[in-house]
C-alpha cells in the first residue's frame, strides 16, 4: 500500500479530457522537462520545493509528477506531512504517461 494517494496516467487523461484542470506540480530539472514537457504543469524541481512551498495551495489537489514516479512519491509525502491533504502521486511519472496516456510527448 503505498504511502500515498496514486493516480494513475489513464485516469488523469481521462480528467483532464472531461475538462478539469487539476493543480499539477511536475518536481524535474529543468533539462528534464525541456526533453518532455508535461500539459499544463508548474516546474518547481524536487530540491526547490522546501524554499517554496508556501508558492503552493495546501488546499488544492496537487497532482505531484516526475520521470518515473519515485521523486514525486516523496514529494507528495512530504507535501503531506506539510499538511497538504490532497497531494497525489502520478504513478509511473512522465515516461508512463507517454505509454499509456498521451505518446505525443517524449519519452528519453
Amino acid at each position: 500500500m503505498p504511502l500515498v494517494d496514486e493516480i494513475s496516467p489513464v485516469d488523469l487523461k481521462a480528467r483532464i479530457d472531461r475538462g478539469e484542470r487539476p493543480f499539477i506540480l511536475d518536481v524535474r530539472e529543468p533539462e528534464e522537462v525541456s526533453l518532455a514537457a508535461f500539459p499544463h504543469a508548474t516546474n518547481i524541481p524536487m530540491g526547490d520545493i522546501p524554499s517554496r512551498v508556501s508558492e503552493l495551495d495546501p488546499y488544492r489537489e496537487t497532482i505531484v509528477v516526475c520521470h518515473h514516479g519515485i521523486r514525486s512519491a516523496q514529494v507528495a509525502i512530504y507535501l503531506a506531512r506539510m499538511g497538504f491533504e490532497r497531494a497525489i502521486n502520478l504513478a509511473g511519472g512522465i515516461d508512463e504517461w507517454s505509454l499509456s496516456a498521451d505518446p505525443a510527448v517524449p519519452r528519453y
